[in-house]
């Protein structure tokens, strides 16, 4: 897809990301091939994926892997232990401080005092303001989201774990998880965070029932999505890319409306506000990963 670039502003130089791929913090080998699948972030987890006696090896495997600047060409995120469990706080403090490091995932986040204790945690390791991404399974978190979320500048991003939370809700299909979705979406804007990504999809191989989830998690007002292998990747990637219907209207948006300010009428008739503009230079900024 070409757009033209007549009068259009530069694109943003941040990548948004789309793509977040799950690995298991007790498999280097795995890791390793996570950091070359072309994920945005590679997600190295020390949680669920991980079997008890294997907790250990997986903190110091991971540790030994974020002594390294640039372990690979993606970011690296780590979620650590369950917050309301008692290896969170030992696996903040061998990672946090690490170069490698990009951000933390906080699994069964249910309140602020735990997000801002893990920050404290970091700051002590010698990263204050490491990147804090609050997972939200169980009602309690999905009820103070928009707390969690506003807990301490070092939140950038919220996100659901539904098999958690379908757990803990007695739910067993998509209509039970409306609203918790919908909340999640809305406190992370209410307070001022990028778009969550979607929760994981858990069958690998039905990649047409991953691609229409994710058409329905766009139209809620998700960003990207969480994977479990990187045969999801593209398929995410093209769900949450702009058609080329989007971009020629968004196209249209920005060179009738060289500013921000005000509401004005497109030659089309229909009125567009400072709101629709800034929307409309998103679509754009995100079309330019096709480009790529």
């Amino acid at each position: 897809m070409n757009v033209s670039s007549e009068a259009l502003p530069a694109p943003s130089p941040v990548r948004t990301v789309l793509t977040w791929l799950y690995v298991p913090g007790d498999r280097p080998a795995v890791v390793a091939r996570a950091l070359a699948s072309g994920a945005d972030v590679v997600l190295v987890d020390l949680e669920d994926a991980v079997a008890p006696d294997r907790k250990a090896y997986a903190r110091d495997a991971t540790a030994e892997l974020l002594t390294d600047p640039s372990p690979g060409p993606s970011p690296v995120h780590v979620r650590i232990n369950a917050l309301d469990g008692p290896l969170a706080e030992r696996d903040v403090r061998a990672v946090a401080g690490l170069p490698g490091l990009a951000g933390l995932r906080l699994p069964k986040a249910g309140g602020p005092a735990e997000v801002r204790d893990v920050a404290g945690w970091a700051a002590e390791a010698g990263r204050a303001g490491i990147a804090l991404y609050p997972i939200l399974e169980s009602a309690l978190g999905v009820e103070r989201a928009y707390e969690i979320a506003t807990a301490t500048p070092s939140v950038r991003g919220l996100a659901l774990g539904e098999a958690d939370l379908r757990a803990d809700l007695g739910v067993y299909d998509e209509a039970g998880l409306a609203w918790p979705r919908s909340r999640a979406v809305v406190a992370a804007r209410a307070a001022g965070l990028a778009p969550p990504a979607q929760s994981v999809y858990a069958d690998v191989r039905d990649l047409e029932g991953l691609a229409a989830s994710c058409a329905r998690g766009r139209t809620l007002g998700f960003l990207g999505r969480a994977a479990i292998h990187p045969r999801q990747l593209p398929v995410i990637e093209e769900a949450y890319l702009p058609t080329a219907a989007e971009v020629r209207a968004a196209r249209d948006i920005v060179l009738a409306a060289p500013t921000d300010e005000g509401a004005l009428a497109l030659p089309d008739g229909r009125f567009v506000d400072a709101a629709v503009v800034a929307g409309a230079r998103r679509t754009l900024d995100l079309a330019e990963r096709r480009r790529v």
